[in-house]
């Protein structure tokens, strides 16, 4: 996300004509790019990874091509995408990663995040995937309750929402994922041509 600040910094200097230093946010956009590719990336198992060194994932990883930060047809991100799919996906939900008492103090078992599967729903669409994408999508507003609000989280064990209720990134990432969905050329396509 730091690198989104500053490319952005730099995209509206450029589309706006504002002022700024925008040859020092370039150069710090392109060092931050390059940093974490080289060691946020496990090339071994091909995709990113939660931190630098580690060997675990991230849910939030499926925003690399969501932000533009690298495309949806580069390796290292359809190989993220495919780790995800792997590792933090139960019973077709996402969970944001693997809860450890070592990493977050947090207790294993957290529900899947609504928000991250939305994410994947996009990043999926992005690689081509539309006809998943769909299915995951309409599996997820099958969730929402009799007025049409969702929850932080899902609990496909119990079978119910979980966490802060309502929840505006679910919200957020409903509408983003039925953008994205509504069209070839939704927002998340339209983050890849900057």
């Amino acid at each position: 996300m730091a690198w989104v600040a500053v490319d952005r910094m730099v995209t509206y200097v450029e589309r706006f004509g504002l002022e700024g230093p925008v040859e020092r946010w370039r150069q710090l956009r392109d060092a931050i790019h390059a940093e974490v590719c080289r060691q946020g990336f496990d090339a071994a198992r091909n995709t990113f990874v939660q931190y630098y060194g580690g060997k675990a994932l991230d849910a939030s990883l499926l925003m690399i091509p969501l932000v533009g930060f690298l495309p949806p047809s580069d390796a290292r991100v359809q190989g993220t995408v495919e780790a995800i799919e792997q590792h933090l996906m139960i019973d077709g939900f996402i969970v944001r990663y693997p809860a450890t008492a070592e990493l977050d103090g947090l207790p294993e078992g957290e529900g899947a995040f609504l928000a991250c599967t939305f994410w994947l729903a996009d990043a999926l669409a992005l690689m081509g995937r539309r006809d998943d994408a769909g299915r995951l999508f309409e599996r997820l507003l099958r969730l929402c309750n009799d007025v049409g609000l969702l929850s932080e989280e899902y609990d496909p064990v119990a079978g119910r929402l979980v966490g802060n209720f309502p929840q505006a990134f679910s919200h957020v990432a409903l509408v983003n994922t039925a953008c994205n969905l509504a069209r070839a050329e939704g927002p998340a396509a339209h983050r890849q041509r900057r």
